[in-house]
């Protein structure tokens, strides 16, 4: 690749997400990808991305990519896409290369990784967005895209460039004055769906035909609603678990990230979902029997499948 470019916006992953994004991005922006995973970073860099959405396919032409951050030069946006485990590497990387005034936006699942990548970069550097793309990994630097959902980013001036940008790749894009309670919306359904179709190997749908499945379901919805409610997040006076039902006819043919890891014997985002709820609900002296169940069967489950595939 070429040594030292200055792309205005670096995408920090080569997974589902971040190859979904980059396809779409790479004709708004100046782009470049960088992650650690050196198989979808050459690839990238040599052949492109490949996106199957519905019944098209997309193939960009190569994209600046690195498992390098000193081979870019300051760039004012990172788009955040790697998985929660890769978080703090990722915050390493973007501390070495994003300019000193650069921003960077997390659009991971669960809570926490804004704080890790505050920690390297501060506070006012970061911020929390939400998007429900569905994608899958077929392969280094192949995606299938089975939905594209609005990038949910915050109502500050900081963002409004970036924001332009992913509008611009043909993006619906909301700004939000309180993103923290579309992230736990997001959370709850996440909560139930990941660890249940991972621990069951079925598609989203599958959960609303099973025997005695929408009464667990519906305590796993309301444990994580009353933790968030604990964490003065308020999510309305609608039954949370009416959002994971209408979520789950939605996306019925999916798999969820977390089934696709353990399907791959990849690390999974266990501990922040689940394992995330029943630490804060600890920490509010609350019982969360269900999430710390789900937390820990599903890190016995990811521990018997490590290293099924190579390109995790």
């Amino acid at each position: 690749m070429r040594s030292h470019s200055s792309p205005d916006v670096v995408i920090v992953g080569a997974g589902a997400m971040a190859c979904a994004l980059a396809a779409k991005l790479t004709h708004a922006a100046d782009l470049c990808m960088l992650d650690g995973w050196s198989a979808g970073v050459d690839w990238i860099a040599e052949h492109g991305i490949q996106m199957q959405d519905g019944e098209k396919t997309l193939q960009t032409d190569p994209i600046l990519a690195s498992t390098n951050p000193v081979d870019y030069s300051e760039p004012r946006y990172a788009l955040v896409l790697v998985k929660s485990w890769q978080t703090k590497a990722a915050a390493e990387m973007l501390a070495t290369c994003l300019h000193p005034d650069g921003i960077a936006v997390t659009l991971q699942n669960g809570l926490g990784n804004d704080d890790i990548l505050a920690g390297e970069l501060g506070e006012e550097r970061v911020f929390q967005g939400v998007t429900s793309v569905g994608a899958a990994l077929q392969g280094p630097g192949h995606v299938k895209v089975a939905g594209w959902g609005a990038v949910h980013l915050p109502s500050h001036p900081g963002v409004d460039s970036l924001a332009a940008i992913i509008e611009n790749a043909g993006l619906q894009v909301l700004r939000e004055e309180r993103v923290d309670v579309l992230q736990w919306r997001k959370l709850v359904v996440n909560s139930v769906v990941n660890p249940l179709t991972a621990l069951l190997d079925v598609p989203n749908g599958a959960l609303l035909s099973m025997p005695g499945m929408e009464a667990l379901m519906r305590h796993i919805a309301e444990e994580t609603a009353r933790v968030a409610k604990a964490h003065k997040v308020s999510l309305g006076k609608n039954d949370p678990y009416a959002a994971v039902h209408d979520v789950i006819q939605m996306t019925a043919t999916n798999h969820s990230s977390m089934l696709q890891d353990i399907r791959r014997g990849a690390p999974t985002e266990i501990d922040v979902i689940n394992g995330a709820v029943a630490r804060l609900a600890g920490a509010y002296e609350l019982d969360a029997p269900f999430n710390q169940t789900l937390a820990t069967l599903i890190r016995a489950l990811a521990s018997k499948t490590a290293g099924a595939e190579e390109w995790t």
